[in-house]
């Protein structure tokens, strides 16, 4: 009687599981950085050949999940990574957790109440509570913001590691040539001092804004809350009108950030 060979199971090539787990594991070390990587330090790091990173690199970036660098050997995140992280977050149902706060704080201000978002190195603006005014900001849900300008962005970059803030001021650098660095970064610390963030008119839009930043369980700031409107309705000087405005801004931000750490804790 002759015994049939025992089947064995199928041997997984870099057309199969194998291969997407490189894939994987190459989209982790991205989301694991703080900035752009080169084909020779994804490849060192996990112990693969410098060509399977190179291919692997080359059809994300074809599919604008990773974009290369202008000028540079290295690879960022693209947009389609970023409207991932944008869909991720509506996953997480963080615009129904902030929901009754914003229109708590929109009845309290009677400005236009957003909730921002950090994707990447750019913030995504995930919901509004508009205001009862007559003459009121209204914003985009969806689009992309550089975290330079805006009292939205700057509540978020305040709080993130430095190199964002140096990515930050060469971005602003490349659209006007008068920036002060200094002054730049002595505002993050401000902003850091005080809990919140203003603009005035500061994308020259009309509109004005206060922000204050909402973190996650392990003190990681993963975006803001703004009270918003038209810039003649705000003042530039701390008084105790603008203070007031601001309390109940940060108020606002805190209770989110309570909230997300009590289901993270559960």
């Amino acid at each position: 009687m002759v015994t049939p060979p025992k089947s064995r199971p199928p041997v997984e090539t870099s057309t199969g599981t194998e291969s997407a787990d490189r894939v994987a594991d190459v989209l982790l070390a991205f989301a694991q950085s703080d900035r752009a990587l080169g084909v020779t330090e994804i490849a060192r790091r996990l112990q693969l050949s410098k060509a399977v990173v190179h291919r692997i690199l080359q059809s994300l970036a074809s599919r604008s999940i990773v974009q290369p660098m202008a000028g540079e050997s290295t690879y960022s995140l693209g947009p389609a990574a970023i409207g991932l992280g944008t869909k991720a977050w509506s996953q997480l149902d963080v615009r129904s957790i902030a929901a009754p706060v914003l229109r708590r704080l929109r009845a309290e201000t009677r400005e236009t109440a957003t909730l921002s978002a950090l994707v990447g190195h750019r913030r995504v603006y995930l919901d509004q509570y508009e205001s009862p005014q007559e003459v009121k900001m209204v914003i985009e849900i969806g689009p992309q913001f550089p975290l330079h300008s805006g009292a939205s962005s700057l509540a978020i970059l305040a709080f993130l590691p430095e190199h964002f803030a140096v990515d930050a001021v060469r971005e602003l650098q490349g659209a006007t040539h008068d920036v002060d660095v200094e002054a730049f970064h002595a505002r993050l610390a401000r902003i850091r001092d005080d809990g919140y963030a203003t603009s005035i008119n500061e994308r020259k839009t009309g509109a004005a804004s206060i922000a204050a930043p909402f973190f996650d369980g392990a003190a990681h700031v993963l975006g803001s809350v703004s009270s918003s409107g038209p810039a003649f309705r705000y003042s530039a000087s701390a008084d105790e009108e603008h203070t007031a405005h601001a309390r109940l801004v940060i108020a606002a931000a805190q209770q989110i950030t309570q909230m997300l750490e009590s289901r993270t804790a559960r």
